[in-house]
């Protein structure tokens, strides 16, 4: 994949990960839902072979994982969620801990019995071992349109349910992503408001890295989609050549309220990391999966 119109530096910066924690972020710490509880059931995270085979991303290889609830019968379908950068998510010591939210949640009935996928972005594998795999990060995450949908629907979906019986009900399956797993959260349930209706984005880009930035608009011009919206982003975000992260992000804030949608946005004094988002990550499950 190429990427004739992004220079050099900047395709660098699309694939790095989220930026070390600044002074800024320090304020924001995890709370006791995210901490393992020796009184709450365990669900078991595993994972999965890479996927190597896909039809929608061809020659891309990534990594991805499997969250179970100890809750979980094979009876009774799951809700489920997805996560960009899953890897980031999952992680036992990371920001977000997502397992370990969950298995605390799920525990006190404050979100349904869900299923977590945590999905890495693909990357082309290289002939000399020395060599860097070339990321496929921006092409899928900042891209418009509903092929990373199709990728799930079509791919990661089916085969989890293999295994796990998933539900089919669009309410009960949820989408996060940070930066441009954000957007690209917001792009599968756009598209796919019959497939995915709950998302999660965490500083967003919702600029112009790959047209990202008409979604403002296009929320205040189409016809309203049944999606609930939680977005976060903190003052001191990025501001570079692709936009203005936080003027962005409050842009689409107010284009959901202008339309009627189902939202939240919180805005901190963060900057283009993490830690805002995972501290405040269990409240944030619990306004999600509210009835």
């Amino acid at each position: 994949m190429k990427f004739p119109f992004l220079p050099l530096a900047a395709v660098s910066f699309l694939f790095a990960t989220l930026a070390p924690a600044a002074p800024q972020d320090d304020q924001y710490v995890l709370g006791p839902d995210s901490q393992v509880k020796e009184d709450v059931p365990h669900g078991k995270v595993t994972q999965m072979p890479a996927w190597t085979e896909s039809k929608i991303f061809p020659g891309t290889t990534r990594d991805w994982w499997v969250y179970v609830p100890a809750q979980y019968k094979p009876e009774q379908p799951a809700s489920v969620m997805v996560f960009c950068d899953g890897g980031g998510f999952v992680k036992a010591d990371g920001q977000f801990r997502v397992p370990v939210v969950f298995d605390n949640l799920i525990a006190k009935g404050e979100m349904p019995v869900t299923i977590g996928i945590f999905i890495n972005p693909g990357v082309f594998p290289t002939k000399n071992p020395k060599e860097k795999p070339r990321s496929n990060r921006s092409f899928e995450y900042d891209s418009l349109g509903d092929q990373y949908a199709k990728f799930l629907l079509e791919e990661i979906l089916p085969e989890v349910s293999k295994t796990y019986k998933l539900t089919s009900d669009p309410d009960q399956r949820a989408i996060c992503g940070n930066s441009s797993g954000g957007i690209c959260a917001f792009t599968v349930a756009w598209e796919r408001p019959d497939a995915f209706r709950k998302v999660v984005s965490h500083i967003g880009s919702f600029t112009n890295i790959r047209g990202g930035y008409v979604y403002p608009a296009l929320v205040r011009k189409t016809e309203k989609k049944p999606l609930k919206v939680f977005l976060q982003d903190g003052r001191n975000d990025l501001d570079n050549q692709f936009g203005n992260w936080p003027l962005s992000n409050q842009d689409m804030a107010a284009s959901l309220k202008f339309a009627g949608y189902d939202y939240t946005f919180v805005f901190g004094e963060g900057t283009h990391s993490g830690k805002h988002g995972g501290a405040i990550f269990p409240d944030t499950m619990r306004w999600l999966w509210k009835k």
